[in-house]
């Protein structure tokens, strides 16, 4: 794809901070499980990822194209990682620039700024039950707060959060009705942290239960209209499934280039086997598709860039689902041109494989993103 001056700067700077500080860890991260802490506090991660991300309350709109550059450039090597970068853009700053009041973008904005750490883990959809709602002091000040109980599972990055965005039912309402959205301290008196998934893949990437035990949450942390939290959340899974689509190809991409490495370097029959017409014919379809879902995915965030919303839920789901399934398809035929070699750990395509597959199920699966599509051309009726 064609990309500006600006836009070949950072991309270039992208790949210099995944070759020196990305590319060493990638193997160890999925192995260990351990989350990449010390990657997302460097400078090196932080004076590249923000460059494309807001850190100041200014339209990230306007950056989604950078974003989408970062995370594909990041995947290539490790997804977790790339899913890491543009983090509290996503979990944070989206919300409060789209929802929040002035008052609570200068309250909050200092937290949204602090490095690339993942400070919001995300509720999306399952609502909590909202107890009660009282009056309390605080300090000599009456204080409203709003007190939660229920608990929630697979939170991506719950654990080492310190901010969670956070969706309760708060009165009554049919369907999504009636939910809201809240900014919440994960130091507030009641949050606690059950277990850490074992999964598939994705290591380093620590999806936990959480439990809110009474907690009291203060009524100025809502963000938007009470009960139109579901709205909101709907809105900010439209900025983020693009960047899904990027790490998705990203994934690929990194895929692909490891089995053409590979193919040129082993040889069978006494010549390397990429001088085979059946394999050349496989790489010849992964690197088509990928090259179609690249050219989705930019359109969408072209469009958004732009500032046109119009079609940016029908293009978002597209790209999501489009990519996400090229990225499966492509990173297992990676492992089949590796042949036995490629299920082992020894190299990189066994993980991109387990890592493509989680792309397909969250932020909506694939078959929601159907349904998306398909309600936009024919009508919710249909």
């Amino acid at each position: 794809m064609y990309l500006t001056e600006e836009q070949t700067a950072f991309v270039d700077s992208i790949k210099k901070m995944v070759e020196r500080h990305v590319a060493p860890i990638a193997a160890e991260i999925d192995a260990t499980d351990a989350f990449p802490k010390n990657w997302c506090r460097s400078s090196a991660t932080w004076a590249c990822c923000s460059n494309g991300f807001p850190n100041n309350m200014v339209d990230p709109a306007a950056t989604l194209t950078l974003l989408c550059l970062a995370k594909h450039e990041i995947a290539k090597v490790s997804m977790a990682c790339s899913i890491l970068a543009g983090q509290n853009s996503i979990g944070m700053i989206l919300p409060l620039l789209h929802f929040g009041t002035e008052a609570q973008r200068q309250r909050f904005s200092s937290h949204g700024r602090q490095g690339t750490n993942p400070d919001r883990g995300l509720h999306v959809r399952t609502a909590l039950r909202l107890r009660r709602r009282r009056h309390e002091d605080q300090g000599g000040a009456r204080r409203r707060l709003l007190r939660h109980h229920g608990e929630k599972c697979f939170i991506t990055f719950g654990s080492v959060a310190h901010w969670v965005l956070l969706f309760a039912r708060t009165s009554e309402g049919r369907g999504v009705n009636g939910i809201s959205a809240f900014l919440v301290d994960t130091k507030t008196p009641g949050f606690k942290v059950g277990r850490n998934e074992k999964k598939m893949g994705l290591g380093g990437v620590p999806n936990v239960q959480l439990f809110f035990e009474n907690m009291r949450v203060p009524a100025e942390n809502r963000l938007g209209e009470e009960g139109q939290g579901f709205k909101a959340c709907m809105h900010i899974l439209d900025l983020n499934r693009p960047t899904v689509a990027a790490e998705s190809i990203g994934i690929g991409q990194g895929a692909l280039d490891a089995a053409i490495a590979y193919a040129k370097e082993r040889n069978a029959f006494g010549k390397p086997i990429a001088s085979f017409q059946g394999l050349q014919w496989m790489i010849a379809d992964m690197a088509m598709q990928l090259e179609a879902a690249r050219c989705l995915l930019f359109e969408c965030t072209r469009q958004v860039d732009m500032g046109d919303f119009s079609q940016l839920s029908m293009m978002a789901s597209m790209a999501k689902c489009f990519g996400s399934d090229v990225a499966m398809k492509v990173t297992t035929d990676a492992v089949q041109i590796f042949g036995g070699v490629g299920y082992f750990k020894d190299y990189p395509v066994e993980r991109m494989m387990r890592d493509a597959k989680i792309n397909q199920i969250w932020e909506g699966t694939n078959q929601i993103q159907r349904v998306v599509i398909s309600r936009h051309l024919l009508g919710r009726d249909a």
